[in-house]
């Protein structure tokens, strides 16, 4: 809490000046261009490692950067943040693009792994069953580097499966056909401060650099 309030202190003191204006201009609206579904863990800062401003991507993050699918939500009668994240990014804000974000040592994957029924907490243990399927399901045809560890694996995995689970809400299907938004699967390497970007085509998280930043960005045109 303490580097909290020196925090602001500093952002007054050395930072605020240079954001007026574009908090001005953000108090009376937001366009943000992108839907962001990341990890709470504190380690993953998409703002940082993206480089984005305020107002640039509007944010979901939970334990595991999970999705829960949409039968699920309406089976709890239509309840559900991150459902209504989704709802309100593509009908209210517009956003043209979503990104869900896995990342490396990932503790919700270290958690399954190690056994769901054994998570004590039981909020916990009920949330992590949206990664359930990672063990029913056969497994992927996904293609990993040597040094992506196990633990790692299972979660460029579960990447995957939770963009699955995404897919599942009419209204992401609705704006997909239309041609409305683009889905997009990203992982962070902790260790590196390196983002990869799932290819199907390659079946494999391809580093974003030089060469595979072009190639996301044509699809987008």
């Amino acid at each position: 809490m303490k580097k909290l309030i020196n925090g602001i202190l500093e952002f007054r003191k050395n930072v605020l000046a240079d954001y007026k204006e574009t908090f001005a201009r953000l108090a009376l609206n937001q366009r943000p261009d992108t839907l962001f579904i990341a990890c709470s863990d504190s380690r993953v800062v998409p703002n940082l490692f993206a480089s984005t401003n305020p107002g640039d991507l509007f944010v979901v993050r939970n334990i595991g950067n999970m999705i829960p699918p949409c039968q699920d939500i309406q089976a709890l009668g239509g309840t559900g943040s991150v459902a209504a994240a989704i709802e309100f990014s593509l009908n209210i804000l517009n956003v043209s693009s979503i990104v869900v974000c896995g990342h490396s040592e990932c503790g919700a994957i270290k958690a399954l792994i190690n056994g769901r029924e054994n998570i004590e907490l039981v909020n916990l243990r009920n949330w992590l069953k949206f990664g359930d399927p990672l063990f029913d399901q056969p497994k992927t045809s996904l293609i990993f580097d040597e040094h992506v560890n196990p633990q790692n694996r299972l979660s460029q995995r579960n990447t995957i499966l939770q963009m699955e689970h995404l897919k599942t809400y009419p209204i992401v299907q609705k704006f997909i056909d239309e041609k409305k938004v683009t889905l997009h699967s990203w992982w962070f390497d902790i260790a590196t401060a390196d983002v990869y970007a799932f290819e199907e085509e390659f079946q494999k998280f391809v580093l974003i650099d030089e060469t595979e930043a072009p190639r996301i960005l044509a699809k987008l045109d």
